[in-house]
């Protein structure tokens, strides 16, 4: 399906926000809204497809895998971490602020959302901001672990163009003689603070996220094509409670004939433009 014309953006937009005038608003995020700030999205336009994702079977089990996922992730992390929020971010933020947003619920792990200014935010991937100990249970913060990453191993440099997957990782050339990170606490496994393939989200994160769904009456889903199982469970609920729900997302969803509105654009330019509908 392609874009919609912006004739049609702007009657599904405003038949968007005569719907949700007086609600309160929840957000399920997905990459499609942080692809104008220079991070990729795995689907859609502009999308890199991966033949090969990083499994927790992998992870936890294969020192070659492990040690290619660390490289990988080291050399997108500074490039990663320098994106900024864009218009879709700044909309939500500001719509929380003035009483229309309860919250957002994102599938992403780049921070986006609370650097924009969002405060009530359940990131239910997890967070590339923080690593974990898998012995220990130990929490540090992902910039201590590139400078331990780069005094293991100072021969690595980090190049000034890559070539960014949508976790914040590239492909390697080589990870010959790399060093992996391990705990300064007790040596264990470290692990980024995110849910990987065939990993299971927390329950206590998806419990929140229902939990600001209960306390919303209507559901926007931005950026996101609902092929994540965690996603397409929080909308179920929102069509069992018969709260509108308005999908913006330029491909097609899983979810479209659930919707009340589908609108088939950028996330930069359709959320602000509910914003300034709504106030």
């Amino acid at each position: 399906m392609s874009a919609s014309s912006p004739v049609e953006s702007s009657a599904a937009v405003a038949r968007a926000a005569e719907l949700l005038q007086g609600r309160r608003i929840a957000l399920l995020t997905g990459a499609g809204i942080s692809t104008d700030s220079g991070i990729p999205a795995y689907r859609g336009e502009g999308a890199r497809t991966r033949s090969d994702p990083m499994t927790i079977q992998r992870y936890l089990g294969d020192d070659a895998s492990r040690r290619r996922y660390w490289v990988g992730g080291h050399l997108g992390w500074r490039a990663f971490a320098q994106a900024t929020p864009n218009r879709g971010h700044i909309a939500l933020a500001e719509m929380e602020s003035s009483g229309h947003v309860t919250g957002v619920i994102t599938q992403n792990v780049d921070g986006l959302h609370l650097r924009a200014g969002s405060s009530h935010v359940i990131e239910v991937h997890g967070t590339m901001r923080r690593v974990l100990c898998l012995r220990c249970g130990q929490v540090f913060d992902r910039r201590d672990i590139a400078v331990q990453i780069e005094e293991l191993n100072p021969w690595i440099s980090v190049p000034e163009n890559v070539a960014l997957n949508p976790d914040g990782d590239v492909r390697p050339e080589s990870t010959a003689g790399f060093v992996v990170p391990t705990c300064t606490v007790c040596d264990g496994m470290l692990k980024p603070d995110v849910v990987f393939f065939g990993e299971y989200v927390p329950q206590d994160r998806f419990r929140a996220a229902e939990s600001l769904l209960r306390s919303s009456d209507a559901l926007i889903v931005a950026g996101s094509s609902l092929v994540v199982n965690s996603g397409v469970r929080l909308v179920e609920r929102a069509r069992r409670r018969r709260i509108p729900l308005i999908i913006v997302n330029r491909e097609p969803t899983r979810a479209d004939v659930w919707a009340d509105v589908t609108i088939a654009a950028g996330t930069s330019d359709v959320l602000p433009a509910i914003q300034e509908l709504l106030e």
